[in-house]
């Protein structure tokens, strides 16, 4: 199993910055990929970022050019830059870390972070 633990979240102004990380435990040899996740007031859980072991990214086209995400394998940490917040980035964010388990895949959820971006 893996533990991910959040941190970094706050109250930031319109167009602060902020920078999250995820510290990931356990068998963390076995992450394939990680992922941000975000829950807006009222709504669903969306995805928002994601990089892999080979350091491709993705990014969900409402935080590109904002947003950057990064990995460091040896440290088992995950960050997310995010610049010029906007009130609309609001929202719980969710560290989630993908495991390869034979031929299918094992998801670990962080208990998540509260990111306030006022106007």
């Amino acid at each position: 199993q893996v533990q991910v633990v959040e941190s970094g979240g706050g109250l930031v102004q319109a167009g602060g910055s902020l920078r999250l990380s995820c510290a990931a435990s356990g068998s963390t040899s076995r992450i394939n990929a990680m992922a941000w996740y975000r829950q807006a007031p009222g709504k669903g859980r969306e995805w928002v970022a994601t990089i892999t072991n080979g350091g491709n990214t993705d990014y969900q086209d409402s935080v590109k050019g904002r947003f950057t995400i990064s990995r460091d394998n040896a440290k088992s940490m995950m960050y997310l830059q995010m610049n010029s917040l906007k009130p609309e980035d609001t929202g719980v964010y969710y560290c989630n870390a993908k495991l390869r388990r034979d031929l299918a895949f094992s998801y670990y959820w962080g208990q998540g972070t509260q990111v306030t971006v006022s106007a």
